[in-house]
């Protein structure tokens, strides 16, 4: 079994970015992210605690507006009308999850699509799933972050079966159609899927991102394989582990993501590199 260094490759994404945000500001531009959060979620607090402080190694500009659990969702959509009209504003995240009494789908449309860096407003989402390489505007944080992982990696995409298995809009959907974009063949699983060792058994790529504890297993894997592990967990000992069981691996000849120190870190680096694209068209700098 062979560890994918993902926090090598992050750095590699950050020096590009670095001297991207020098590029700016001799245009005296600053990329500038506005993040809203509802609550006090944890998850989200270590979320954005880390975007803050990717943004202030980089130098880029990052605000937070912090709204109580309980607020009336006009005052989010008005919020959220003003930082598209306010053309400092580069970028605008709505951290993710929300309180139940909130329409995620309603505060997130409300974006402007070119200010959407998480590509998650309906517009983005259709552009992503009709793209050619050179039309994509902007692309899913944390399947981005799996491509680049995986192209860094000098990993072979074209032609090679994938199977995901997850069919969330965060990471499964559109890492379909980021892997289609290369020229890959997709098979997405789910909890309903049959028959799902003899479909991974035929993967060159496997992805998961079901967030059950050590879920994919040694029968699941075929030597040579390639495994994103996407989860976060906590196992029977309270240590965190990813969705596979990465020990019953280790015998294989196969290259796996780590967990922690994998997907994650990406995930936020290219929130960043989404952001400073957005700003490079709104202020028509190539």
């Amino acid at each position: 079994m062979k560890i994918i260094n993902c926090l090598a490759i992050k750095e590699k994404i950050k020096e590009q970015l670095i001297e991207e945000i020098k590029m700016l500001k001799k245009h005296n531009v600053v990329p500038t992210l506005a993040i809203i959060q509802i609550g006090n979620n944890n998850a989200s607090n270590i979320y954005i605690r880390n975007k803050i402080n990717l943004s202030k190694e980089l130098n880029t500009k990052t605000l937070l507006f912090h709204f109580d659990e309980n607020v009336q969702i006009e005052t989010i959509q008005l919020k959220i009308d003003e930082l598209n009209k306010n053309s400092d504003i580069n970028g605008i995240l709505i951290q993710l999850p929300l309180p139940k009494q909130i329409n995620a789908k309603q505060l997130v449309n409300r974006v402007n699509p070119k200010k959407d860096v998480d590509c998650f407003t309906f517009e983005n989402i259709g552009k992503l799933w009709t793209a050619k390489n050179d039309s994509l505007v902007i692309k899913s944080c944390t399947p981005a972050g799996i491509i680049e992982i995986l192209k860094k990696s000098n990993i072979e995409l074209l032609g090679k079966h994938v199977v995901i298995i997850s069919r969330s809009n965060i990471v499964g959907k559109p890492l379909a159609a980021l892997f289609l974009l290369e020229n890959s063949t997709v098979t997405i699983c789910h909890s309903k899927s049959k028959n799902l060792q003899s479909l991974t058994k035929s993967a060159d790529i496997i992805v998961v991102a079901v967030g059950k504890p050590k879920f994919l297993k040694k029968e699941h894997v075929k030597d040579g394989a390639v495994i994103v592990d996407v989860g976060i967990n906590r196992d029977e000992n309270n240590k965190i582990c990813g969705d596979v069981d990465s020990d019953s691996l280790i015998n294989m000849d196969i290259h796996i993501t780590p967990v922690p120190g994998g997907v994650g870190p990406l995930t936020v680096t290219m929130l960043l590199k989404n952001l400073i694209y957005l700003t490079k068209i709104q202020k028509n700098i190539k």
